[in-house]
C-alpha cells in the first residue's frame, strides 16, 4: 500500500482512546492519542489528527484497527457511538484505499515479531514456533485473536470472543455472576474482564457482602487492591485474575495454541507483578484431564507500548 513518494495513516481506535501515526518509507512518525469522548464522531477526530500532520505529502491509504465486529470494511465501535465507514472516509478524505480491521487482528499480526523485552513471561514452557498463538486483552472491552503462522501465507482468526459467557470455576464466582446476571440478563466475559467489568467485580462483591463501599473507577480498583487498603477492591482483583486465567486457558485449548497465549490491552500491564503472583496461572491449567498439555503452553503479558501499530504496519506492508 505504501510507496516512497506517499505516507500511509495508521490508526487504533478503541472505545476509549484513538490513537494515529503516518507511516512513510517504512519509517513510522511519533504515534497521538485523541480522547473518544472529545469528539461526536470518528471523522472528526481524524480530520483534528491530519489538520496537524498534513504537510502537502499525500496519503496513499489507510489501515484502522477498531475495537468492534468488522463487516465490509465498517465497523460500530462495542463501546462508543463512532462508526468507522471505509467508503465514506475515502470520500470525506480523498484516500485512495481504507481498510478497516478489528483492533485484534493488528495485535494478532504484532505477535510474530514481538521480543523479550516487550513481553513478561507468567508460567509455562517453550513456544512451539509453527503453532497457533492466542492474544485477548480485558480494556474497555475484551478482544480476543488467533494467529496461524503458516509456511508462505499466515493468517489471523478474529473473534467476538468477549460476548460469550462468563464461566464461574467456584461458588463465589457463581454468586457474583448471579448477581450480575439480574442486572444485565447475559452475562458475557466482557462484563468481568474489562475495565467497566472490574467495576462489575467490585460492585456485585460488596452487594453480596451487604457492604457500602465508595464508587471507584477500574484505576482506584487496581490501586486500593495493590495498597491493601480495600478488601472489597483486592477481592474483585483477585476474581479478575482468576477468571482471566480460566478464560485465556480455555482461548488456548480452543485454538490449540501451542504457539503461546498472550495478554494485551490496557489493564494487565498495569498490574502485571500482580497478575503473576495471583490465580492467573493455576486457573490456566485447571482443564482437569488436559491440565499437563495446557501447563506446558507459555503465557505472556505484553509490555510494547503499541503493539497495535507493530501490526498496522505488516498490514500495511501486505496491502492488506
Amino acid at each position: 500500500m505504501a510507496d516512497s513518494a506517499s505516507r500511509v495513516l495508521l490508526g487504533d481506535i478503541g472505545g476509549t482512546n484513538a490513537r494515529f501515526a503516518l507511516v512513510t518509507d517504512e519509517h513510522m512518525g511519533p504515534i497521538e492519542t485523541l480522547r473518544v469522548t472529545d469528539y461526536p464522531d470518528f471523522a472528526g477526530a481524524l480530520a483534528a489528527f491530519l489538520g496537524r500532520h498534513l504537510d502537502g505529502l499525500p496519503i496513499s491509504g489507510a489501515v484502522l484497527a477498531v475495537a468492534g465486529a468488522v463487516e465490509a470494511d465498517r465497523s460500530m465501535l462495542t463501546n462508543s457511538g463512532w462508526v468507522i465507514d471505509a467508503g465514506r472516509l475515502e470520500k470525506t478524505f480523498d484516500l485512495p484505499v481504507v481498510r478497516v480491521v478489528n483492533d485484534f487482528k493488528a495485535l494478532a499480526w504484532s505477535l510474530p515479531y514481538l521480543t523479550p523485552p516487550d513481553l513478561f513471561a507468567i508460567g509455562g514452557g517453550e513456544r512451539a514456533a509453527a503453532a497457533p498463538a492466542v492474544v485477548l486483552g480485558p480494556g474497555t472491552g475484551l478482544g480476543l485473536a488467533c494467529f496461524m503462522p503458516r509456511p508462505r501465507d499466515p493468517l489471523t482468526v478474529t473473534t467476538e470472543a468477549g460476548h460469550v459467557t462468563l464461566p464461574g470455576a467456584n461458588a463465589r464466582e457463581d454468586a457474583v455472576i448471579a448477581h450480575l446476571r439480574e442486572r444485565f440478563g447475559h452475562v458475557s466475559v466482557e462484563r468481568a474482564l474489562s475495565g467497566p467489568g472490574l467495576v462489575n467485580l467490585y460492585q456485585s462483591l460488596a452487594a453480596l457482602d451487604h457492604l457500602a463501599v465508595p464508587p471507584r473507577k477500574p484505576s482506584e480498583i487496581t490501586e486500593a487492591a495493590l495498597r491493601g487498603s480495600c478488601p472489597t477492591s483486592r477481592e474483585a482483583v483477585d476474581m479478575f485474575c482468576a477468571m482471566l486465567g480460566t478464560v485465556a486457558g480455555n482461548a488456548a485449548l480452543t485454538f490449540d495454541a501451542r504457539g503461546g497465549v498472550y495478554i494485551g490491552g490496557g489493564i494487565a500491564p498495569r498490574i502485571r507483578e500482580y497478575l503473576a503472583r495471583s490465580q492467573f496461572r493455576a486457573r490456566f491449567e485447571a482443564k482437569g484431564r488436559f491440565e499437563a498439555y495446557v501447563a506446558a503452553i507459555p503465557s505472556w503479558v505484553i509490555i510494547h507500548p503499541d503493539p497495535a501499530f507493530i501490526g498496522l504496519q505488516r498490514l500495511a506492508r501486505q496491502g492488506v
